[in-house]
């Protein structure tokens, strides 16, 4: 190949080459809009920012509190079983219902005990009668001493005898042991009862407990008498009020708890033994406190903070918190009253980043004299 056609075919490619930048350069002047800004639709995006949702710092009342979950027991519950043998001849209450102490809840059939009583009576009468000559004759010194006092020996045995045999008798009838409602009846009529049989469950629900395994961190927090107040499921929208009984003085080792017993009085009768409640335990209460939602707060890095909407972009502001419950958290320092922070949305947050809140209507921008905005294809 000659020097000629190499120089022929260098200028060739350098020509295709210039026509290709040409174009290039074209494009990218077609993609600027007449007021020199960029029509990239992402950048409209990071302009706009993160979507969030804001709520101001104020002032409330906020109680510190401790949080726990726990199932009522009866403090009374007792079951009635059979003192005596036989047949049960009758069954006075069922579930459900309320009883009294020593009100009768069966009967037992008492014909055998009551002829036990009846034979121990008359024995009982006839050795009253010879100790009776027995001690007119001992006062003459006919009977002898020994003989005198074996009657006695044998009168007393057989008093003792007649009251067993009475006692005997009135455990045919079945009598409830304390006051309460029947929770569970485990006979039925004419069933053969035998002494130490189960025949009754008798729960008294005046006074309700609940056992709540504290940390033992909130130890100092708790004491006899504090307020406690309870929600149900059963009950929703309802708070029962309490008080806290006792608290044990013994951390167990194991789980690092110690146990508080709660009571409760509640004569509606809408609580239960078993029902499983969530207990709220409030130890002290600030008036006019700075609060901020309790979702608006970040832990588990280091200091506690929350995001601070200023003007657009969120600021990561460490604070100092008080009192905590499970809607506000009270701000000791560095917040002030109408501050705005971020409530929802802080998961994608970092500090400096540019936010929308949501909520808030957008600012418009009117164009500038003389310009006309214009959308470019």
């Amino acid at each position: 190949m000659s020097a000629d056609s190499h120089c022929l075919r260098t200028f060739k490619v350098l020509k295709h080459f210039g026509l290709f930048a040409t174009f290039v350069v074209m494009i990218g002047c077609g993609q600027t809009g007449s007021d020199g800004g960029s029509s990239d639709p992402d950048s409209t995006t990071s302009e706009k920012g993160i979507v969030v949702e804001v709520a101001s710092v104020s002032r409330a009342t906020i109680s510190a509190s401790y949080n726990g979950t726990a199932t009522l027991e009866a403090t009374g519950q007792a079951q009635v079983v059979a003192k005596a043998s036989g047949v049960l001849l009758d069954v006075l209450t069922e579930e459900g219902q309320s009883v009294r102490v020593g009100q009768v809840l069966a009967r037992i059939d008492p014909d055998q005990q009551r002829l036990e009583v009846a034979r121990n009576e008359a024995m009982l009468r006839k050795l009253e009668a010879e100790f009776a000559r027995s001690t007119e004759l001992f006062e003459r010194k006919l009977v002898a001493e020994d003989a005198h006092e074996r009657i006695r020996y044998d009168l007393a045995t057989q008093r003792a005898a007649w009251e067993i045999a009475k006692l005997q008798l009135s455990y045919t009838e079945i009598r409830a042991p304390i006051n309460g409602v029947v929770a569970r009846r485990m006979v039925k009529k004419g069933n053969l009862i035998k002494i130490n049989d189960a025949l009754f469950e008798i729960v008294d629900i005046a006074r309700l407990e609940a056992v709540l395994n504290v940390p033992e961190r909130e130890l100092r927090n708790m004491s006899a008498g504090q307020p406690v107040q309870l929600l149900v499921d059963a009950a929703p929208g309802s708070a029962f009020d309490g008080a806290i009984d006792r608290v044990s003085p013994v951390v167990d080792p194991t789980s690092g708890t110690f146990r508080v017993v709660c009571a409760f009085s509640e004569a509606s009768g809408v609580l239960k033994p078993g029902m499983f409640g969530r207990i709220e335990v409030s130890f002290d209460e600030r008036a006019n406190a700075l609060v901020v939602p309790r979702e608006a707060v970040i832990e588990g890095e280091g200091d506690v903070a929350v995001f601070l909407d200023r003007d657009g972009t969120a600021i990561r502001t460490p604070i100092q918190p008080g009192h905590i419950n499970a809607q506000s958290v009270e701000i000791l320092s560095g917040l002030a009253e109408g501050d705005r922070v971020v409530t929802k949305g802080k998961v994608s947050l970092r500090d400096g980043s540019r936010i929308s809140i949501l909520g808030d209507a957008p600012e418009s921008t009117p164009p500038e004299s003389g310009v006309v905005a214009t959308q470019t294809n």
